[in-house]
């Protein structure tokens, strides 16, 4: 590149910009309403919620899980005590919520285990197929055929009856 620049080709930008004069004295409508808007709506909202994470900064609040406390088993409840009922069947629906995770923890696990291992995964999952066939029988033992509106009483009835069923098997076995 030569050393003398041809200044009308490489034209150099102004040095500073030049300040845009107001042609009319009429105030600017939008600078009125972002003022009002400022001053009105922006500014307590914005105090305020100042103000209530200060308050929150004072008390802070650690969130772990809700820990209830184990309640008698339906079975154990008295005759007509129906706040004991009430806990029971709360405690069943905990339960049950519980173990549908569980399964559903065991199923992803041999998910991703098969993701993982691709051909080789009916022998090097082995393990989790096992593991979700016995969390998945135990699940239905407990809780199959109960549908979508099973409970607690329910539920004992049922164990009741396999309960039966399996003392009738032994001791036609043993004769």
């Amino acid at each position: 590149m030569p050393e003398d620049r041809d200044w009308e080709v490489y034209k150099v930008p102004p040095t500073r910009t030049p300040v845009s004069e107001r042609v009319t004295s009429v105030p600017n409508p939008v600078t009125f309403f972002q003022a009002v808007y400022n001053y009105v709506i922006d500014a307590p909202v914005t105090f305020v919620r100042e103000w209530i994470e200060r308050q929150q900064a004072k008390n802070k609040f650690y969130y772990y899980h809700q820990k209830f406390r184990r309640v008698p088993d339906l079975s154990e409840c008295l005759e007509g005590d129906y706040l004991c009922f009430f806990e029971a069947e709360a405690q069943w629906r905990r339960d049950r919520m519980v173990d549908q995770e569980i399964v559903e923890i065991v199923r992803e696990r041999l998910g991703a285990c098969k993701q993982r291992e691709g051909p080789n995964q009916f022998q090097n999952c082995a393990k989790e197929v096992e593991q979700l066939a016995q969390v998945t029988k135990a699940y239905q033992d407990r809780y199959g055929d109960l549908g979508v509106h099973g409970n607690a009483r329910t539920c004992l009835m049922k164990q009741k009856h396999r309960m039966i069923e399996e003392r009738k098997a032994q001791a036609n076995a043993s004769q």
